[in-house]
């Protein structure tokens, strides 16, 4: 399977998003250190997923990223297209080449798997995902620490 770092991050860094849009635009910043994710990195990421109307952009004081729709409504397969992943388990990239410029014995089986995972990522949304009871613990505990290391850097006021 062909789904590389770049699929992950971004489903993971869709994921922090939804859990905090909450409350107003997120910042990549706040994405990068809760999930340990370059800020550059990111930075491309999102610039495609807001060319593919998955996010979208709020500038000024207060501005970040917010989800363009509904977590309910986005795919993690759709996020995974839109960074220009492929789920693809063949050996020839689907251009049944994969025996000497010819279809292998298994390439059917091999295209059918990628098609099962792609539907299997099609029908799992952000929403869903949010409901899961570990999901739902990692967050907490990576907005705890996240809350931990923004106290410790704030200077205390002078009595």
């Amino acid at each position: 399977m062909k789904l590389t770092s770049k699929g992950r991050y971004a489903v993971t860094a869709m994921l922090d998003l939804a859990f905090h849009s909450q409350a107003g635009p997120v910042t990549l910043s706040q994405i990068s250190r809760r999930q340990d994710i370059s800020l550059s990195y990111l930075e491309q990421l999102f610039t495609r997923l807001r060319k593919h109307d998955l996010v979208r952009s709020t500038r000024g004081p207060g501005g970040g990223y917010s989800l363009s729709r509904p977590a309910q409504e986005i795919a993690v397969a759709e996020i995974i297209s839109a960074v220009d992943e492929v789920v693809d388990t063949t050996r020839c990239s689907g251009e049944s080449n994969c025996n000497k410029g010819a279809r292998c014995l298994t390439h059917d089986l091999w295209d059918d798997l990628s098609r099962q995972i792609y539907g299997f990522l099609n029908e799992i949304t952000l929403a869903s995902l949010m409901d899961e009871q570990g999901i739902r613990k990692v967050a907490e505990r990576q907005d705890e620490k996240m809350k931990e290391s923004l106290e410790l850097k704030v200077p205390l006021p002078d009595n």
